[in-house]
């Protein structure tokens, strides 16, 4: 198997759930273009890859858009591609002539759809695509408030679908939520946004009151009394433990029969998640934290796992500094109060403070590839010494089939 680089960006609704994902793909290490710069070649790589990783399991019930230019959609390989599954994002340099219009054609009558990206004005040129195309990708970074106002408008003509694209920050989301936009993408979700005096929402106060008397080793009489206390923690609780306990004589109804079958183990990861799907004001979950936190936290105990394999204690603790480490984001606070609250061992709060120490630099590896470092990605790897790309890149595989069958679960149950 040649080493393939998967990279793999969520697309938001405007309530942060994920509806998709953009792949990137690179063959080797020594491909240097950033991910962002992902042109024609990645879309060939996805044909080598599925059979490989197999596109489904990366997305899930998703779909996922992919990069091409007038050469690859063009050819044949354009139909090896699941029809229900990808959307092919036209690359804003693509020459619009005859062919490709009827080619787009073709692609659309075939169930496939159509995605213009980095768009910031229209002109003759992309009037004669406009009627093949399902979603308008918007560079916001590019345009004034005005300019935008503007561009919105021209596009209204058409039935598609708007996504604004390099979204960075949550001020610039709210805007483009405000504007209308259908879909999001960016690094705004991921990164802590610290409001001084910020009150955490009280569902997320509960969760973290369970999450320290079970990472603390509490008595179990005092995780039920807490339990107790939160009705629907307790329901998804007993839920959860009777759909496991498939097979058993008898249903478990004790709210400490459940703590017991379940494990304090599974129970910290059960709250941890449960922490981030913990309903908003709004009334929305926060959907790609949910996401990228489970990610992170399989992924990281997965290379635990492969450093020191009969080391179950570390395995737990790089799960917990996975899960943990967006948690900042989440409850809006600085994440040195959260690992002083927390009482967690030096090795963890070293990784979730200054990405140091083995789990430290483990995480970094992540980080680096959720945002296409793939330099920082390799230089990392032969850092660490026991993993190479592919073997990466399978793991990560694993973890993101994981994730989606986590998400789907909490998502049944919220």
């Amino acid at each position: 198997m040649n080493e393939v680089f998967l990279g793999r960006l969520p697309i938001l609704d405007n309530k942060q759930n994920i509806v998709a994902f953009e792949l990137l793909f690179r063959s080797n290490q020594l491909n240097k273009v950033r991910v962002t710069d992902n042109r024609a070649a990645s879309a060939n790589v996805i044909i080598d890859t599925y059979g490989q990783l197999g596109i489904e399991k990366v997305m899930g019930k998703r779909r996922g858009f992919i990069k091409v230019d007038a050469k690859f959609l063009m050819s044949d390989a354009v139909f090896l591609l699941p029809k229900s599954q990808i959307v092919f994002e036209i690359l804003r340099s693509v020459e619009i002539d005859d062919a490709l219009i009827k080619r787009c054609k073709e692609i659309r009558r075939k169930g496939y759809q159509i995605a213009l990206t980095g768009v910031v004005y229209v002109d003759e040129r992309l009037d004669r695509l406009m009627p093949m195309v399902n979603v308008v990708k918007v560079n916001v970074s590019e345009l004034e408030s005005k300019e935008l106002v503007r561009l919105i408008k021209k596009l209204r003509r058409w039935p598609v679908l708007l996504l604004a694209e390099k979204v960075e920050n949550r001020e610039t989301a709210r805007k483009c939520i405000e504007q209308g936009f259908n879909m999001l993408q960016g690094f705004y979700f991921a990164r802590p946004e610290i409001i001084s005096g910020k009150r955490i929402d009280p569902s997320k106060l509960s969760l973290l009151k369970l999450l320290l008397l079970v990472v603390k080793d509490s008595e179990v009489v005092d995780i039920e009394n807490e339990l107790k206390y939160q009705p629907g923690l307790s329901y998804n609780l007993l839920r959860m433990v009777n759909s496991a306990a498939t097979g058993t004589a008898r249903t478990v109804n004790s709210i400490k029969r459940a703590i017991m079958i379940l494990g304090r183990k599974q129970l910290q990861r059960w709250v941890q998640i449960l922490l981030y799907s913990a309903k908003q004001k709004d009334g929305s979950t926060s959907d790609a934290l949910i996401q990228t936190a489970s990610v992170r936290g399989k992924l990281l105990e997965l290379i635990a796992i492969a450093d020191r394999p009969h080391d179950k204690n570390h395995h737990d603790r790089a799960f917990m500094v996975g899960v943990l480490s967006l948690l900042d984001t989440l409850l809006g606070m600085k994440m040195s109060e959260l690992v002083k609250t927390l009482s967690i061992q030096k090795d963890m709060s070293d990784a979730l403070l200054s990405r140091r120490g083995y789990l430290g630099r483990q995480l970094a590896l992540i980080e680096a590839h959720e945002i296409g470092e793939f330099e920082t990605v390799s230089s990392i790897l032969s850092e660490l010494g026991f993993l190479n790309m592919t073997e990466f890149t399978q793991l990560e595989l694993e973890a993101l089939v994981w994730a989606n069958r986590i998400n789907d679960m909490v998502n049944s149950e919220c």
